[in-house]
């Protein structure tokens, strides 16, 4: 008799997902129990499929017991790979579902990002549907929300996500480990369209580049050349030191995050509401992530259930000079996107000047006047930004100059 090994998640409460159990035998064929919630409409299918699975790894023998509370085939394949992978040392062929073809979509570097999604990577429940919120990227998260003695079993888990869960147009990211173990998370999921990739507690540029080459290392030989970016977080003192080097460290890095509660640890403190103990590391983000022409996003806000104090925060982000932040709720997503857009102060201001700049572009003037006031380029740059915004956002239609504004 083999080792009984186990992967997934069983109990009151888990939904959308199965416990595996496996022991390899020496004769006997394959003895599989099957208890799902499901047993009467999908029953023969799910059976049908362990099958399938196990003669893809050539396993004839073994006992298997699966407990389904209603897991989709992704994930009722990950569980079952994962206990395989287990039991069977030195087994590194990969059983692929089919992709979906929404899966396979890119996306743009300077793509709005008000809003990311982190979702525990081992816990599927939470991923199927996350999309339907519409935060701007949705996070599956391999490295603080997944216990240590799961974190392998989670990289299966989130590879078939990645592959066959719809996001409905969310970015598709995903939080890797620190250090080596990060490194051997990418296996997992550069082969299979992540679009942008958060490397957690950087400090060094280094990290950046270690990462790229590990990139380019899975990527010969492969097809599939869509570009993979990167958020670095910055979550220490010597992090934000270095944050120009990190920000300007490779052109794949498309935004700079800051993480308060690893970085207040850090320096010694507590994270206030007010944000005072923060404020020079989060200047430093900015105007990091500025100079390198890159995006500035936001810590998380931890208290779930405050909109007001949610909202607060974003208006003290967007002051500061951030262009998004991340979210620990779905409730969250619509208070930031709302807080974060233009408003309509700001989009009646910018039309003002846009309008004027045009004006004296028209005329060949090379000054721009709106009033008695001189409009500096800057300026003039700053609102053509809000128009494009406040257009993706469809806060104001993309022929307002033409319908007279």
């Amino acid at each position: 008799m083999g080792e009984l090994v186990t992967a997934g998640n069983k109990g009151k409460g888990v939904r959308s997902d199965c416990h595996v159990s496996l022991e390899l035998t020496q004769d006997g064929g394959i003895n599989l129990e099957l208890n799902s919630k499901v047993e009467i409409m999908f029953g023969a299918s799910i059976r049908k499929e362990i099958h399938s699975i196990l003669d893809f790894y050539s396993i004839r023998n073994a006992i298997v017991i699966l407990e389904d509370s209603g897991a989709l085939s992704p994930v009722i394949a990950a569980r079952l790979e994962a206990a395989i992978r287990k039991a069977v040392r030195g087994e590194n062929k990969e059983f692929l579902l089919p992709m979906l073809r929404q899966s396979c979509d890119s996306t743009a570097r300077d793509r709005n990002r008000f809003s990311r999604l982190y979702l525990p990577g081992n816990s599927p429940s939470l991923m199927i549907n996350a999309g339907i919120h519409k935060p701007d990227g949705i996070i599956l998260d391999l490295e603080d929300a997944v216990a240590p003695d799961k974190k392998d079993e989670a990289r299966f888990m989130v590879r078939n996500a990645l592959r066959g869960f719809d996001f409905y147009g969310a970015e598709r990211m995903v939080r890797i480990n620190q250090g080596e173990r990060g490194l051997d998370d990418l296996d997992f999921i550069v082969p299979h369209q992540v679009n942008l990739i958060l490397l957690p507690k950087c400090e060094q540029a280094e990290q950046v580049h270690a990462v790229n080459d590990r990139i380019k290392k899975i990527r010969q030989g492969r097809q599939g050349s869509a570009p993979i970016w990167i958020m670095p977080i910055i979550e220490s003192a010597l992090g934000v030191i270095n944050a120009w080097k990190i920000a300007s460290s490779a052109e794949n890095v498309v935004s700079l995050a800051i993480g308060l509660e690893d970085y207040t640890a850090d320096i010694g403190t507590h994270r206030t509401r007010e944000g005072t103990e923060s404020f020079f590391a989060r200047s430093m983000v900015v105007n990091a992530a500025r100079a390198a022409g890159i995006q500035p996003i936001d810590s998380v806000f931890s208290d779930v259930a405050d909109m007001e104090g949610l909202a607060e925060n974003v208006r003290r982000s967007k002051a500061m000079g951030f262009d998004g932040m991340g979210c620990i709720h779905p409730r969250q997503i619509r208070v930031i996107h709302e807080t974060f857009a233009p408003t309509a102060d700001e989009i009646g201001k910018a039309k003002k000047i846009v309008s004027a700049f045009h004006e004296a572009e028209g005329k060949g003037l090379g000054v721009v006047a709106l009033g008695t006031k001189m409009i500096d380029p800057p300026v003039v740059k700053r609102a053509l930004n809000t128009i494009q915004l406040a257009v993706r956002m469809n806060k104001l239609d993309e022929n307002w100059r033409e319908n007279n504004g």
